[in-house]
C-alpha cells in the first residue's frame, strides 16, 4: 500500500527559495522526501549562489531564474516547464516584496507606486502563475501560496504586507472557484512567526517571535519543517478533495485574543 502523502512522479515547480531558512525551502524538503520531482527558481544572480545548493540538496531537476517584476521573465520560465516536463502538477508561491520606506512606514502613509509593486510582487504575481500553469494541469494540480495572519488582524510592524496578504487570500479563493472544473486546487498556507530572510525586512521582527513563543497553546512557534509537511499533504492526492482553504500552521496562536 502506498503511504497516504505520496507525491511520486508528480512535478513540481518552488518559487521562492532564498535560502536554506526558508519557508519554500521546508516546503522542497517536504516535497522531495515524499518523492516528487522539482524544479526551483532564483530572484537573480546574486541570490543563485544561495539557492543552487539547496536546490541540488533536495535533488532539484532544474533551476531557472524568476523575477516577476522583470518583463517575460515568468513567461519564459513556465514555457521552460512545458519544455522540460511537458505539465505541471504542483506549484509554492513564496515571494513576497514591499519597497521598504513603504513596509516600514504607516499603512495610510504608503505611496501609491510602493502599493502597486507590493500588491503586483505579493499578489497578483500568483494570478499570473495560476494562469501559466493552467494549460500545464490538463489531468488537474494544485497551486499553493504562502499568507500570514496580519491579513486579518492588525500585526505591529507588519504594516503594508497586511492588506496585501489579505487581498493574497481572496485571490486564492477566487482561483480555486475558477480552476476548480479543471480539477485545480488551491490553498494559502498561513504559517506564524519565522525567522526567515524576508521576515527580517520586518521591523523589531525578534519581538513578534518572541511573543508567538509565550503565546502558543504549546509554547513552540513553527518552523519550516511544519510548514512543509502541510504543504506535501496538500498537493498530494490525499488532499484531492480539499480547495480554496486559508490554513494556520501557527501551533495554535490563531486561536489567542
Amino acid at each position: 500500500m502506498k503511504p497516504l502523502v505520496d507525491l511520486e512522479g508528480k512535478r513540481g515547480l518552488v518559487i521562492g527559495i532564498a535560502n536554506e531558512q526558508s519557508i519554500a525551502a521546508g516546503c522542497a524538503a517536504a516535497f522531495a522526501q515524499c518523492g516528487a520531482r522539482l524544479a526551483a527558481t532564483y530572484l537573480n544572480e546574486k541570490a543563485k549562489g544561495w539557492v543552487e545548493p539547496v536546490a541540488q540538496r533536495l535533488g532539484a531537476e532544474w533551476l531557472a531564474p524568476c523575477d516577476v517584476r522583470e518583463p517575460g521573465q515568468l513567461e519564459a520560465l513556465f514555457d521552460e516547464v512545458t519544455r522540460k516536463w511537458g505539465g505541471l502538477d504542483f506549484l509554492l508561491h513564496s515571494i513576497a516584496f514591499a519597497p521598504r520606506e513603504d513596509l516600514h512606514g504607516r499603512v495610510v502613509d504608503s505611496s501609491a507606486e510602493g502599493f502597486a509593486v507590493a500588491m503586483d510582487v505579493s499578489c497578483h504575481s500568483f494570478l499570473r502563475m495560476a494562469k501559466l500553469a493552467e494549460p500545464l494541469m490538463a489531468d488537474g494540480g494544485c497551486l499553493l501560496c504562502v499568507t500570514f495572519y496580519g491579513s486579518e488582524r492588525v500585526v505591529e510592524h507588519y504594516n503594508l504586507m497586511g492588506p496585501v496578504k489579505a487581498a493574497l487570500e481572496s485571490a486564492t479563493r477566487y482561483v480555486a472557484a475558477e480552476l476548480g472544473p479543471r480539477g485545480i486546487r488551491a490553498h494559502a498556507i498561513s504559517p506564524g512567526p519565522i525567522a526567515t530572510r524576508a521576515a527580517s525586512g520586518i521591523e523589531r521582527f525578534d519581538e513578534l517571535l518572541e511573543r508567538a513563543a509565550s503565546e502558543v497553546p504549546g509554547g513552540r512557534p513553527v518552523d519550516v519543517e511544519d510548514v512543509g509537511a502541510l504543504a506535501a499533504f496538500l498537493v498530494s492526492d490525499a488532499a484531492k478533495r480539499i480547495t480554496g482553504t486559508i490554513i494556520p500552521v501557527d501551533g495554535g496562536q490563531h486561536l489567542i485574543a
